[in-house]
Order: C-alpha cells, then sequence, then structure tokens
C-alpha cells in the first residue's frame, strides 16, 4: 500500500521489462533539508533531473521521480525538500533492493499564481554498503508550458537539450516526433539497452554469472540512467 508523507519545513512499476521494481517501508514524513550528514562517495541515479510543475495543466500537478539502485548491496533512502506547504512525497522513505528501482510520487498542492515561477529543492540522501550518497534536483511551478531550459547531467554540469541530442540517432528526443510510431521501436530498444547496462556488474562488483569483460563502469551506468531520464521526458510530452 502507498503512504503518503509530508514534507519537512526545512529541508516509482513500469521498467519492469528488466529492471526489478521494488517495494519499500513508507515514510509519514520527511526531515528537514540540511547539509549532508558526512562526504559522499556513492554515485545516485535518480530521474528525471528537474521536476517542472505547470499551474494550467492539472495532469502536471503530478510528477515521478524513479531512483535506480544498480548496486549489489541494498541500499535505503529519504526524501528531503524545502517546502512543507506545497509538496506532498509518497513514498518518501524506504529500502531498494539490489539492481532494482522504485517510483517516488511527488504531487504540488498550491499551483496558484503567488507560486508561478517559484523554485524549490528536493536532497535524495541515500546509503548503504558502508557508503552514503545524495542527489539533489530542482522542482519549478510554471504558469504555462512554453520554454525549454537547460538540464543538468549526472555529474552536475548543464548541457542543453539540443546539444545532447546530437549524440544520440536523429528524432529520439525531438518531442514534435514523440508520437510517431516509426520511432517507437527505436525508443524501445535504446531503453531497453541502457536498462541492461544498468543491471550489469561494477568492474569492482564480482560476479559468477556474468563475464569480466561485460562489466561496466559507473561512468557508462551514469550515461545509461541519465539516456533513460530523457527517453521518459520524451514519452511525457
Amino acid at each position: 500500500m502507498m503512504h503518503q508523507g509530508q514534507c519537512s519545513p526545512d529541508g516509482t512499476q513500469e521498467t519492469g521489462r528488466v529492471m526489478k521494481r521494488d517495494r519499500h517501508t513508507p515514510s509519514a514524513s520527511v526531515t528537514p533539508l540540511g547539509h549532508p550528514k558526512s562526504q559522499d562517495s556513492l554515485p545516485v541515479f535518480l530521474f528525471p533531473t528537474e521536476l517542472v510543475f505547470y499551474a494550467q495543466e492539472r495532469s502536471s500537478h503530478r510528477r515521478v521521480l524513479t531512483f535506480y539502485n544498480p548496486y549489489s548491496f541494498v541500499l535505503r533512502f529519504k526524501v528531503l525538500c524545502t517546502a512543507p506547504a506545497l509538496y506532498t512525497v509518497v513514498e518518501a522513505e524506504g529500502n531498494v533492493r539490489a539492481r532494482s528501482c522504485v517510483d517516488i510520487v511527488v504531487r504540488h498542492q498550491d499551483p496558484s499564481p503567488r507560486n508561478w515561477g517559484r523554485r524549490d529543492r528536493f536532497r535524495l540522501e541515500v546509503s548503504g554498503g558502508g557508503q552514503r550518497g545524495t542527489r539533489e534536483i530542482w522542482a519549478e511551478l510554471k504558469g504555462s508550458e512554453g520554454g525549454e531550459k537547460p538540464l543538468e547531467t549526472p555529474r552536475g554540469g548543464a548541457v542543453s537539450p539540443a546539444s545532447f541530442s546530437a549524440t544520440l540517432p536523429p528524432g529520439v528526443l525531438s518531442p514534435d516526433r514523440g508520437r510517431d510510431p516509426s520511432l517507437f521501436a527505436l525508443y524501445v530498444i535504446v531503453g531497453l539497452a541502457c536498462i541492461t547496462v544498468l543491471m550489469l556488474p561494477l568492474h569492482s562488483e564480482p560476479s559468477p554469472l556474468v563475464p569480466v569483460h561485460v562489466h561496466v563502469t559507473v561512468m557508462q551506468k551514469l550515461v545509461c540512467a541519465y539516456i533513460l531520464g530523457l527517453l521518459t521526458m520524451v514519452f511525457l510530452r
């Protein structure tokens, strides 16, 4: 059963074609957003990289964050945010099994004109395998859909959708062609390939089932997870 958590004052199962979706213990509340307690050493795979809500589109008041655990150990996570009166977070705290993923639903509670243009911050704190990691994303409420903002890369830099799309087959990230039936198979193939890479073990993780030459690096997983996030944005448009 899904339980609903309220953001603290300060401070998802569709990829299941390949990856498993996990069930985890929900949280009744979210702790305040403060400084990380220790130095991060664990890359966190959370997508999309930004939450955009549109006041005049009711369907956009609910957004989904997908948290991937490509590691061989269980991860515990907690969602923190800075605006308790504006957002409700479902499944704000719990565990994700190895090589699984969960969906975290975020709902905007007050899309009134007084909040148009407001930007708030969410943080996902993760721990497992003796390591910790954090990932921060921005949430923004817009009056209506329009304009294209730069997207954040997995390493925290900025890249525009136009420049990133140049590295992929033509049309993959084009919102105008997102419903073209001829591209659907390409979307599925690219998505499944990325999910497969996310399931492969890292070079530092021994596996009796997977040959060493197909082990991947953290950077390769980051790139694949980022592409999955972009594909998700295309399907949602």
